[in-house]
């Protein structure tokens, strides 16, 4: 999980050790590092001093992760692709660096019969009933005290220019708010 520290990384975080899975978080500099492991990663890497793809090696003894969830998109595209087991899913969910580059069909396929997606919300909560259920589910994870929601950063609707360049160079962790 890429930005493990931020507000997803860290409910994705809490959510997999809930199911017993086994996390490893990618974030930048030891106080996000020490954020996530504290939020149910087993692993965290820290990208400004580790080779994000040869840790993830070390970590699985040279196979690889069954999937990578990756919200910053063209900066952290490569570590993502060759941080993969064979039959591995690649799930880019986020472009916080820029959207990432196009890709041939037949890397997936050279680099072991990969899976590659780019969900949406608008496609999983496509009736109010499924956003519903969806919505239920993360507020009992919630109420029951499993996912701990951490708002580390408020800005007045007025800085909404300082938010996004923030979010975008990595200056934040948790979630953020917008107060108008």
């Amino acid at each position: 999980m890429h930005a493990a520290a931020g507000g997803v990384g860290l409910l994705a975080g809490q959510w997999g050790k809930h199911l017993g899975a086994h996390m490893i978080g990618v974030a930048a500099g030891p106080e996000k590092v020490a954020l996530a492991l504290a939020h149910g990663y087993e692993y965290c890497i820290d990208r400004l001093k580790e080779d994000v793809t040869a840790r993830v090696k070390e970590i699985t003894n040279g196979h690889g992760v069954p999937v990578v969830f990756d919200s910053v998109g063209k900066n952290s595209f490569e570590q993502s692709l060759h941080s993969l087991a064979p039959r591995g899913y690649f799930v880019s969910f986020g472009t916080t660096t820029g959207a990432p580059p196009p890709m041939p069909a037949s890397t997936l396929q050279k680099m072991g019969s990969l899976y590659f997606t780019r969900p949406t919300l608008v496609t999983y909560m496509a009736s109010t009933e499924e956003l519903r259920q969806s919505a239920n589910r993360v507020f009992d994870l919630v109420a029951k005290g499993v996912l701990k929601i951490r708002i580390n950063q408020r800005y007045p609707l007025a800085d909404i220019a300082q938010a996004h360049a923030d979010l975008e160079s990595g200056r934040t962790s948790g979630s953020s708010i917008i107060i108008p």
